[in-house]
């Protein structure tokens, strides 16, 4: 019975060493592997919620456990994977930019844990954002894309990350 109560959690903790692995393959600039990474663990997240409700294992500790990871796994690693792609160009305005995409989405998951959650998502998930920045970055890749369109469109879901007027019903 304990078991069934940890699968959830596994998920979750797989989504976070997804997104360590992808930031350690940044280090050897990887990028197509970091961005592969960030957006499967964007599917392992999508699960987790699914199981802890199917299973019914859901938890105090399972909500903050997966905002921790998300922060991780879609904040911090796709931060870095754009900037080392292309907002490093910019020099500390590309600097900033990472920061601010990394700060709206903690402080966009710590509004979403402190909220009566009622159906309807203010501000675009964090993973949506994060897994935007990893294709993003993969079309970049292969394609390249401006400079400034890459700073913009970070920006852009930074804002929609923390935007009040943005809502999205949950699926």
């Amino acid at each position: 019975m304990e078991i069934k109560r940890n699968i959830p959690n596994l998920f979750t903790l797989s989504n976070l060493s997804l997104g360590v692995l992808a930031i350690i393959h940044m280090f050897s600039e990887d990028y197509y592997m970091a961005a592969l990474l960030i957006l499967i663990a964007g599917f392992l997240d999508r699960f987790d919620g699914l199981l802890a409700r199917k299973l019914k294992a859901t938890s105090s500790i399972g909500k903050e456990l997966d905002s921790l990871c998300d922060l991780i796994s879609f904040g911090i690693a796709p931060a870095i994977l754009i900037w080392n792609i292309k907002l490093i160009d910019l020099g500390s305005i590309g600097s900033i930019i990472t920061i601010l995409f990394a700060v709206s989405g903690a402080y966009r998951l710590a509004r979403y844990n402190v909220t009566e959650f009622q159906g309807v998502y203010v501000g675009i998930p964090i993973t949506i954002a994060g897994g935007l920045i990893a294709i993003i970055s993969l079309y970049t890749m292969r394609y390249s894309m401006n400079t400034y369109v890459s700073a913009f469109i970070t920006l852009f879901l930074a804002y929609s990350m923390i935007s009040t007027k943005i809502r999205l019903k949950k699926r």
